[in-house]
């Protein structure tokens, strides 16, 4: 029995000692492994008489359990000691400035639509919006839109299910309902602007089944044609910077415009690039006209008394000119890499030095 109370002492002197949990370990190998000294003693039992066994058995228990709560008691010291030397070490200086984190950037639609209120804001012209569910009346039939007409076909309209009354809705296919719905609860002077989501069936490089367009309308007793090829002349002279850009228009036709314009503004497309300026080549970019007497009479309004114009264009196509974009696709994948590319800083401004000539 002497000799366990020196094999005690020793054993609760060595995890004493223990200055980390590695040393703590090899303590409690060298006492309770199963090569360990009280384990070496557990083993000399079974040659003793049974009172002798007995005797030292309990001892040796009680030794095991000791040592083991010794052991235990020590391990738990250690690591409060090591998780306070850690946290001391990681302390955190406050009074540090931050460190840097990536900044967001400006996608280029909202950049462009940002520039072109701007540059229609000088004109004078405010933002109007509205719903993108539209029903047949604001998409189709108050623009002139006929029965039959090749737009309102499934294959190229979004359409919803049909109300209770039987009534159809649609994802608008233009802003133009929104030009309507202005005419419907304003009275003439107006002058408007409408960006926003539109909505048909198609996918390529060029066509999205989302878009955004921005469509303008001026209503009042004495616009003509002068005023709408002044207005966008230098609304694309300034939207791409260059002062001597040419603008071609093409008669066309459309069903809400009476006469109905294509413009075209001067390029080169000379060795596969596309190049904007005064080169003799010419690149289609937006529609326009005068508004039908049609539309102005459901709208309300008196055509024999109110006259004016209205023009639209994809707000990815301007965009996409501007800044070398290939792929109109690209606008809406999401992807980040491509947005540091060609997104623009929350104070960045691309040049808009040139503003109105007039």
């Amino acid at each position: 029995m002497d000799s366990l109370e020196a094999l005690k002492a020793e054993l609760n002197g060595a995890v004493a000692e223990a200055g980390d949990l590695a040393a703590l370990d090899e303590v409690r190998v060298s006492a309770l492994g199963k090569k360990g000294r009280i384990t070496g003693l557990m083993k000399t039992l079974g040659g003793m008489d049974s009172d002798q066994r007995r005797e030292m058995g309990q001892a040796l228990n009680v030794l095991k359990d000791e040592i083991a709560e010794a052991i235990e008691a020590r391990k738990t010291g250690l690591q409060r000691a090591a998780l306070s030397a850690r946290l001391e070490a990681e302390r955190v200086d406050v009074t540090m400035p931050a460190r840097p984190s990536p900044s967001g950037r400006l996608h280029p639609i909202s950049q462009t639509i940002d520039e072109l209120t701007a540059i229609f804001g000088d004109m004078g012209f405010r933002v109007a919006e509205g719903p993108d569910i539209e029903d047949d009346f604001h998409n189709f039939t108050a623009l002139n839109f006929p029965p039959g007409h090749p737009a309102r076909d499934m294959h190229d309209s979004f359409y919803l299910p049909d109300r209770a009354d039987g009534s159809k809705t649609v994802l608008r296919t233009h802003t133009s309902p929104v030009q309507v719905r202005t005419m419907l609860t304003e009275k003439p002077p107006i002058r408007i602007i409408a960006p926003g989501r539109t909505y048909r069936s198609d996918y390529d490089m060029t066509h999205t089944p989302v878009f955004h367009q921005v469509e303008g309308l001026v209503i009042d007793e004495a616009t003509h044609m002068g005023h709408l090829k002044g207005c966008l002349i230098e609304f694309c002279r300034a939207f791409f910077d260059i002062d001597d850009l040419p603008l071609r228009f093409r008669p066309s036709f459309f069903p809400f415009t009476e006469p109905s314009a294509e413009v075209d503004i001067g390029c080169s497309r000379k060795g596969g690039e596309l190049k904007l300026g005064n080169h003799g080549d010419w690149l289609e970019i937006l529609g326009c006209g005068m508004v039908h007497p049609n539309v102005i009479r459901n709208c309300g309004l008196d055509p024999e008394r109110y006259q004016g114009f209205a023009f639209g264009m994809g707000i990815e196509r301007i965009a996409m000119l501007k800044y070398g974009i290939p792929d109109l696709r690209t606008f809406f994948d999401a992807d980040l890499r491509w947005l540091r590319h060609y997104g623009f800083a929350a104070l960045d401004m691309p040049s808009m030095t040139h503003g109105l000539t007039r």
